[in-house]
């Protein structure tokens, strides 16, 4: 008996009708790529998702979380909307210059009446991955969960406060 592996191939049925902002924001990815790539600027689509962990995207999963990062003078500010979950199922750790959040729900239900028995267990989980910039003061990165949001604070290390120097643009002759 032969015991060779065999390649299975999978053929994706056409889909009936188009995705048009899927396709549309398949393209505006492509061009926004295309144009920091002529910058030697990484691909923006990896610029804050540092990493895609392998295994996710399963039926068990939970939707990764709303995510907005902002930045003013003094800091970064991560901040993820995580509604329904507590604080000890949230966990925030730095490797190296990659900044993890990760959270785990799990939810069980058991009704018992005189004529049935109801048991239900629901669990989901996500993780997303952030590279930071060099200019992050990475001892003094804090996170507070209130409300349902997870609020992470980046400071800035104190050479990444200066202002930026204006550059006059005089006219060639």
């Amino acid at each position: 008996m032969a015991t060779n592996p065999v390649e299975v191939k999978r053929i994706v049925p056409a889909p009936t009708a188009p995705d048009t902002w899927r396709s549309f924001r398949t393209d505006m990815d492509r061009l926004f790529d295309r144009f920091a790539s002529g910058f030697g600027m990484p691909s923006l689509r990896r610029i804050f998702d540092a990493d895609v962990p392998s295994g996710f995207g399963t039926a068990l999963t939970v939707p990764n979380p709303a995510i907005d990062v902002t930045e003013d003078a003094n800091a970064y500010r991560l901040t993820a909307e995580l509604p329904g979950m507590a604080e000890s199922e949230i966990e925030v750790a730095l490797t190296d210059d990659t900044l993890t959040i990760k959270g785990e729900k799990k939810q069980e239900t058991e009704k018992k009446e005189k004529n049935y028995y109801l048991s239900e267990r629901s669990y989901g989980a996500f993780q997303r991955s952030f590279a930071l910039p060099d200019s992050v003061d990475r001892d003094k990165i804090g996170a507070e969960f209130a409300k349902g949001v997870l609020t992470v604070t980046m400071p800035k290390l104190p050479e990444a406060k200066t202002e930026p120097k204006k550059i006059e643009v005089k006219a060639a002759v």
